[in-house]
């Protein structure tokens, strides 16, 4: 790390943002805790601020609690509902960081001249290749909990203040210190859901924030049309999913495509539901966009799905194609795809449905062969990027 400075921490409770308190304190700097209030039942937040406040108290530092639960239900739990009732699968944590989380903290650092601002993901923080480009963000050092798919839509604005403490660290490394260090939370179990259903099944929260009018009857159909089924809402259905269909067959089906604009669900075998080509609009890009062209990188079309490579055709500065090596599962509308040089996160953008009718296995081979002779040199080593 630089020399020592003054950071606002953005403090969840949990064990990772606490210890990225902890270590910076122990390395001299001045921490400023800043907690957000999202939406949440009342015990639940009662029970945040106290955990929060046990861990300010026991670092010694300075808390300020912020009210965001309005801006959190406009920017991320409303998309979140329509993108349901739209056939898309959401992700609001990709939306959450830039939109609430990191936007909250710069506004936080600049009203109060604070320099710099630091979160707990497990992501690293580096210079760009080029004099001028900015801040790159890179995987964290412990593939299991690299967090940095989350943070693909990130501008150089808050970039340029931020600091990870825990980008070098592993999981186990991080409980061990937190434990050592005494932080009261260093047994806190992970949470593995989203944070403003607690527990509740999305599928139950759509129906409660838009009334059981969502649940419109549709055909349940395969790819000639024929109609296998009947479906009680397009927001219970996600691509790949297999289970409740209500089907009987000897080989089971899964959920192919959403159509909401006449309210059926496409179902077919696990081996219709590959495909190589994903298209994303409103890409991010971390540093500048380069040129229009095609470039071999990496891709993730999902958090735990692992990184593959494949060809990134850049249509327009917010608009990509990707066409991977090998077929990937369950391409999803509505989440993110993710593209990396190596470590190196390049930026990401929303999946879309593919504008045309799937290419069958010979068409895709004619557009791979057409792109693999337009592939210029790596993306990293272009002066843009």
């Amino acid at each position: 790390m630089d020399q020592p400075s003054d950071v606002a921490v953005a403090l969840s409770g949990g064990v990772d943002s606490s210890l990225a308190a902890a270590v910076l304190k122990t390395a001299g700097w001045e921490i400023y805790g800043v907690h957000f209030l999202l939406p949440s039942p009342s015990s639940v937040v009662d029970d945040r601020i106290e955990g929060v406040t046990r861990i300010t108290e026991h670092l010694g530092i300075p808390l300020e609690v912020i009210d965001l639960r309005d801006d959190f239900e406009n920017l991320v739990v409303n998309p979140f509902v329509d993108a349901y009732l739209k056939g898309l699968t959401p992700n609001p944590c990709v939306s959450c960081n830039p939109l609430i989380k990191f936007e909250r903290l710069h506004r936080y650092v600049l009203e109060n001249e604070i320099h710099c601002l630091a979160t707990g993901h497990y992501v690293r923080l580096g210079k760009g290749g080029e004099e001028g480009e900015g801040m790159g963000l890179w995987r964290g050092r412990d593939s299991r909990k690299d967090q940095s798919y989350f943070l693909h839509r990130m501008g150089q604005t808050s970039l340029s203040r931020a600091v990870f403490p825990l980008g070098e660290m592993t999981k186990d490394e991080v409980r061990l210190r937190a434990r050592d260090m005494g932080l009261p939370c260093h047994s806190n179990p992970e949470s593995q859901e989203i944070c403003f259903i607690s527990g509740m099944d999305y599928r139950r929260f759509v129906e409660q924030r838009r009334g059981i009018k969502v649940r419109k009857n549709g055909a349940i159909i395969n790819k000639e049309g024929e109609a296998l089924g009947e479906h009680h809402g397009i927001h219970g259905y996600t691509i790949g999913q297999r289970h409740g269909l209500g089907i009987a067959s000897s080989r089971p089906y899964y959920v192919k495509e959403i159509r909401p604009e006449v309210n059926q669900v496409v179902v077919g075998r696990r081996e219709e539901l590959f495909s190589v080509t994903v298209d994303a609009g409103n890409f991010n890009w971390i540093g500048r966009p380069p040129p229009k062209g095609v470039f071999k990188v990496q891709a993730q079309i999902r958090y735990r799905h692992k990184a593959a490579p494949g060809l990134l055709e850049v249509l327009s500065p917010d608009e990509v194609r990707f066409i991977f090596d090998k077929p990937q599962w369950a391409v999803t509308p509505g989440q993110a795809l993710a593209c990396y040089d190596g470590d190196r996160l390049l930026g990401g953008g929303w999946i879309v449905k593919w504008p045309s009718p799937r290419l069958n296995g010979k068409d895709q081979s004619i557009q791979r062969g057409k792109l693999d002779g337009l592939v210029k040199s790596p993306i990293s080593n272009l002066s843009c990027l």
